[in-house]
Formats: C-alpha cells, structure tokens, sequence
C-alpha cells in the first residue's frame, strides 16, 4: 500500500509552516534601522527643529523688528538729506586752490550726506578755522575779547569762529545721524535674515524628524500585512 506521508525535504529543511524569510526584507531592515541610528544620533538638532512653536513666534518677531528697524533707518538717513539740501553748500570746484585734499573727492558736489558732511567740517571748515587767531579756539577767542571789547580785530575772530564751529557742530551732527541711520538699517536686515532662518525651522522639523519617522511607521505596517 502507499505511503501517504510525504518524503522529507531532498535538502534537509525542516517545514514549520512558517512563510520564508525573503532576503529583500532582512537589507529593508537594515536600511531602515540604519536611517533611524542617523536621526537619533543627532538628538540636539532634532531637539532644536522641534521647537517649531517657538521658534515661529521668534521668528516672527525678529522680521517684524527688522522691518522696523530698516524702515527707521532709512527714514532717519533721508532726514538728514533733508536738512542739508536746502542749506545748498557746494564744495569747491576741481580746479579751484580752495580744494583741499581732503574733499577732493566731492568736489564740485553739493553736500548732501553725512559722508560728505563730515568731510566738509573737519577737512574743509576745521583747517580754515584753524588759521584765524592763531588755531585758538571760540572760547579762548570769546574771553579775550571780553577783556578787551575795543578790539575790534578780537571781536571779528570772536565773529567768524563763532560761524564756523556752529556750522561744523551741525554738520557733525548730521553725520552721526547718518551712522545711526546706517547701523539701524543694517541690523533690521539681519534681524530679518535671522528670522527667515527660524522660520525654516518647521520644515526643517519635517524634513528631519516628521519624515523619517513616517516613512519607518510606512514600512513596519506594510512589512507586517
């Protein structure tokens, strides 16, 4: 009679009824353990692009100062220009002896920035000042005309230094403005980059931690069905 048992396995593997292990399977594994190694492996930056809230609201708040502050810069840089255009001061022409070297490069300009108006005070109005009285001062000027208020020499010095330091103070002013106005623009700008750097924080999240854990979650329950 025949046997109805079947023979056993010419290669000498045992049936257990469990379904073969496919090679493919095992390198996905693999892959997939090595991804997730990779993304724990960087804890802090993980734990930095998860803090998407924050920095949001970080970011939203720096590009809104920036904005401010270029804004404000360039409002305070065209105050300036205001304020010295109409005075309509010219520096001397090119091929006049009253160009000193230092303003050589505006010259024939009209002074309108607070580049050309500190040139205009410390290398024009301050060397010409310098020469009256002797190099002294409004105030050493002022007190000896005081004591002697007949001089009538004294009291045109007193006249003119008066004139030209007022005028260079104001124009040193206009200056130092001018560098706020410049300062203020160029820190809005990087507050603005700053923000725009934070505010890729979430998809930066996303791309690091969102991602690679949905696609691992993906392949588990697609190996599992």
């Amino acid at each position: 009679m025949a046997s109805s048992v079947m023979p056993p396995p010419s290669n000498g593997s045992v049936v257990t009824g469990a379904p073969p292990v496919d090679p493919g399977s095992a390198s996905d594994v693999q892959l997939t353990g090595a991804r997730a190694a990779r993304v724990l492996r960087s804890p802090l930056l993980a734990r930095l692009t998860g803090l998407t809230s924050i920095a949001t609201v970080a970011a939203a708040g720096m590009m809104v100062v920036g904005i401010l502050a270029v804004v404000g810069g360039q409002y305070d840089k065209q105050v300036v220009r205001d304020q010295l255009v109409p005075q309509k001061i010219f520096f001397p022409a090119a091929n006049s002896p009253a160009l000193l070297p230092g303003i050589k490069q505006y010259a024939g300009q009209q002074l309108v920035n607070g580049a050309q108006a500190k040139a205009y005070a410390n290398n024009f109005i301050n060397v010409h000042l310098s020469e009256v009285a002797g190099g002294q001062t409004y105030a050493q000027v002022s007190s000896a005309a005081l004591a002697a208020p007949t001089n009538a020499k004294l009291a045109g010095e007193k006249a003119t230094l008066f004139q030209g330091e007022t005028l260079r103070g104001l124009l040193l002013g206009a200056w130092g403005w001018s560098v706020i106005g410049s300062l203020a623009t160029l820190a809005g700008l990087i507050l603005i980059l700053i923000g725009a750097v934070l505010f890729l924080l979430p998809l930066a999240n996303w791309q690091i931690n969102l991602r690679g854990r949905s696609a691992i979650h993906g392949r588990d329950v697609a190996r599992r069905r």
